[in-house]
């Protein structure tokens, strides 16, 4: 999977997840509101919410809890490490493109340190790159190569590959097989809808130097 496919995904499950975990807090709330003022819960639900489900409201409510432009980085980070890391500059040795931060140690590391840091600090730029990460490697599948993911259970090398043609066979695949090119275009969907409502909010420059939707 590519960037398009890593970081629409990524925002998409970011949005989807925040929206169910705001309505759940919410409806809790309006519900032990409703009891207070003897009014059915549901009344008290559509009062309230109707104009909430768009997709500005999304956005904008995820960007009230996160940094956006740390969850596609986070999204990201894997191969941003990795590949120039495996593929480059120690491709004699390494040869693979998913290495170190392919693995279920580095994500598990990231995670304990970054929940760490909001219990100490309430910081959570560790934390949301460390979802980002974790939608890359269940994007990557990366449970079909357990001697990456549990290094360094199965040894402390990782398998080597021939990349000498990695680009011309990403670019084929990305026309022939489906489980490439089906999450790129989805990813690239959810990404155009973002960039249309920061558009039509005129909030492009902002979501850039500040990673939210206002």
């Amino acid at each position: 999977m590519l960037v398009f496919g890593h970081a629409g995904i990524a925002l998409g499950a970011a949005v989807l997840l925040n929206s169910a975990v705001t309505k759940s807090y919410s409806l809790r709330i309006r519900q032990h509101r409703a009891v207070e003022r003897a009014k059915p819960p549901s009344e008290a639900f559509s009062d309230q919410n109707h104009n909430s489900c768009n997709g500005a409201s999304w956005f904008r409510s995820l960007g009230d809890c996160i940094d956006i432009r740390l969850l596609l980085v986070g999204s990201l980070l894997p191969d941003i490490i990795d590949k120039p890391v495996g593929t480059f500059f120690f491709r004699d040795s390494l040869s693979n493109g998913r290495i170190f931060c392919h693995t279920l140690i580095f994500l598990l590391l990231i995670t304990l340190a970054g929940f760490y840091l909001y219990r100490t600090h309430r910081k959570t730029w560790l934390p949301v790159l460390s979802f980002g990460t974790f939608t890359h490697l269940i994007c990557d599948q990366m449970w079909l190569t357990p001697q990456t993911l549990l290094w360094p259970v199965y040894g402390w090398t990782f398998q080597k590959h021939d990349l000498s043609y990695w680009l011309q066979n990403m670019l084929s695949a990305l026309h022939t097989n489906p489980a490439v090119y089906m999450p790129e275009l989805v990813g690239a969907m959810i990404l155009i809808w973002f960039v249309v409502v920061l558009v039509r909010r005129r909030q492009f420059r902002g979501f850039i130097k500040n990673g939210q939707v206002l």
